[in-house]
């Protein structure tokens, strides 16, 4: 019996060991099976593997949290924080009126015109595709648009949040009042006024002043640095593009506090505008007009659509007149060009908006003899008193012949008869020489043409400026992968095969000979006048000098007399002052009429104005352009300079 009670004992002490075992939270694992199950014991079982895929889970979702806080405080802090401070503030620009262009006598060019545009401010527009189509729908019916119309315009622009977007230009002033009390209902609605350009003078200075128009989207994202306006204007071409920065003037602003429907309700800060500065030219309007009208009559005359001239002072380089026909109206421009307007200018055969003063490059024909008579000059390959033969042309190895213009030649012939004759003999053995006879050669022809501004931009105040071109064996080989020939180098010389130039570089080199070896850099503007009446005078700028002696100069310019005595530009002669110049006839197809030139100065004892003419396709530049040269420079010194 005692064992029994030993027994019963020691098997409850092992229950109660269990318990509290059990009780204490100590692993259950060491138990066997069957006395969990007596022990009746509830709870949850997790594994190593199951505490750390909860473990990667928690810190996958810690990451997503602090990488979105990061996102909206850090890379979109100032997005959000621009939307919060618009709740309460708006910066409104205070748009600078625009520079005005004065002519030399100081007659406006330009005038500024206020007008109103109506804008949508997108962030005033609803999330809500059905509430912003409402709003939108109530803008439409204000400004007599519709709900597509204004919709396509928004659409243009899907990134853009924080600028007004300009959907209708050009209101006049007396509708522009009615909708600006209308606006003040309206959420997103904004009317603005600013300045519109209108041009005096719209074709005689259309490739001179250029015209003025709204930024395109790359344009406004390029020049979000010059603090430029979504719907601002800018110079696109002319005077409004290469004086841009001077003639927009600084923006001021209104710091605005606004209430939650966007209404303006008392200015926190305000800047001032400052106007732009306006700019005076070189060019006197009557001088441009009349360049424009001659060259244009006798195109007419000739059924003829594209030519150019170019007269510059040669004693400072200051540009009196520069024509290109066709030309275009620069109030189109302004105004707000159609589509279908514009693409019936840029596919015009003429190209009426190509600048072909700055821009053409042509074959310069004989008006490059000048040049190459005074590099022979100042080489020592010539002297005044050296002569050639013209016997019609010449013959190279009894294969290649290099005609002169005149059947026969022109038999003995200097410097004087050369140039006042274009004798093409005499240039082909001056710069390519001839049997015993050794010319210039292509390195010093390639020398003297970029002495004389030819292959580079002469720098005038006017973008777009073409460089011409100044061919040698190098770039012979390069582009066309063929070897310099003789043939090249005689060609170059009387201003024929590659060799190109543009209108305004045979003028400016023309003024060499007359104003004691001076290149100078065109220009176009004389002064920059600021809002107090304060001016900068722009001095003239030499590129070089002093690369042609004075007794070569007189040479040249005393056979350029001679051309209009008894030479190719004889017409001249009939003027009551004395001139000089170099007539042109350029090759440049197989098929069409050459390209006919003159370039030349007046009076001749003291040049005043150098004056160089282009007609396309015109044929003989002594027959075509001569006549615009004495008709101009007759009523310019027996007319204009009388009268002022």
């Amino acid at each position: 019996m005692n064992n029994a009670i030993l027994k019963r004992s020691y098997k409850n002490a092992k229950e109660i060991d269990a318990d509290i075992i059990f009780s204490n939270n100590t692993c259950d694992s060491a138990l066997p099976k069957e006395q969990k199950k007596d022990i009746g014991f509830i709870g949850k079982y997790l594994s190593d593997k199951k505490l750390s895929w909860l473990l990667v889970f928690i810190l996958i979702c810690l990451f997503i949290l602090l990488g979105r806080s990061f996102y909206l405080q850090i890379i979109k802090g100032s997005y959000y924080n621009y939307l919060a401070e618009s709740n309460r503030s708006r910066e409104k620009p205070i748009i600078a009126s625009r520079g005005i262009i004065f002519d030399s006598m100081g007659k406006p060019l330009i005038k500024n015109n206020p007008i109103f545009s109506a804008l949508v401010l997108p962030r005033d527009l609803s999330l809500n595709s059905d509430k912003r189509q409402e709003q939108i729908m109530l803008i439409a019916e204000t400004l007599n648009l519709t709900p597509e119309e204004i919709n396509n315009i928004l659409d243009k622009y899907p990134k853009n949040f924080k600028y007004a977007v300009a959907v209708k230009d050009n209101i006049d002033y007396e509708t522009s009042l009615l909708l600006k009390i209308k606006s003040s209902n309206i959420i997103g609605l904004y009317i603005e006024a600013h300045n519109q350009r209108e041009y005096l003078y719209p074709y005689e200075f259309s490739h001179l002043i250029g015209y003025e128009g709204k930024l395109s989207e790359q344009e406004f994202n390029d020049k979000k640095s010059g603090d430029y306006l979504f719907n601002d204007y800018i110079g696109k071409t002319g005077l409004e593009l290469s004086y841009e920065s001077t003639l927009r003037g600084e923006y001021g602003k209104d710091v605005l506090e606004v209430d939650a429907t966007g209404s303006e309700k008392k200015v926190i800060y305000h800047k001032d505008a400052n106007n732009g500065q306006n700019l005076i030219l070189t060019i006197d309007e009557q001088v441009q007009n009349k360049a424009r009208e001659t060259l244009n009559q006798y195109l007419k005359r000739l059924n003829k659509k594209r030519g150019s001239l170019v007269i510059l002072n040669p004693q400072n380089g200051e540009v009196l007149a520069l024509v290109s026909l066709p030309d275009f109206n620069g109030n189109s421009f302004a105004l707000g060009i159609s589509v279908e307007d514009y693409k019936k200018l840029a596919d015009d055969e003429n190209k009426p908006l190509f600048n072909r003063a700055i821009k053409g490059e042509y074959p310069s024909g004989s008006t490059i003899k000048p040049v190459v008579a005074a590099a022979a000059l100042q080489e020592g390959i010539i002297t005044d008193k050296t002569t050639v033969m013209s016997k019609g042309g010449l013959w190279v190895y009894e294969r290649w012949f290099f005609p002169d213009w005149a059947a026969g030649g022109h038999g003995l012939t200097n410097v004087y008869k050369a140039i006042a004759w274009s004798v093409n003999t005499f240039f082909y053995m001056v710069g390519g020489g001839f049997e015993d006879f050794e010319g210039l050669g292509v390195e010093n022809l390639e020398k003297y043409f970029k002495i004389f501004g030819l292959g580079e931009k002469t720098g005038i105040d006017l973008a777009g400026e073409a460089t011409g071109l100044v061919p040698n064996p190098l770039w012979k080989k390069q582009t066309k992968n063929e070897d310099w020939y003789i043939g090249d180098t005689y060609h170059i010389s009387i201003g024929q095969g590659d060799l190109l130039v543009t209108p305004l570089q045979i003028a400016n080199y023309t003024s060499v000979f007359v104003n004691g070896g001076k290149l100078f850099r065109p220009y176009l503007v004389k002064e920059i006048v600021n809002n107090n009446g304060e001016k900068k005078i722009i001095e003239p700028f030499i590129l070089r000098e002093n690369f042609i002696d004075q007794k070569n100069l007189d040479i040249v310019k005393t056979a350029m007399r001679q051309t209009t005595i008894d030479g190719s530009a004889e017409l001249l002669n009939a003027l009551s002052f004395g001139a000089g110049g170099k007539t042109g006839t350029a090759q440049w197809s197989s098929e069409k009429q050459t390209h006919a030139w003159f370039t030349g100065f007046a009076p001749y004892n003291n040049p005043e104005l150098v004056i160089t003419i282009l007609v396309e396709e015109g044929g003989e530049g002594s027959q075509v352009c001569v006549p615009v040269a004495y008709d101009f420079l007759n009523w310019y010194f027996n007319v204009y300079k009388v009268g002022n």
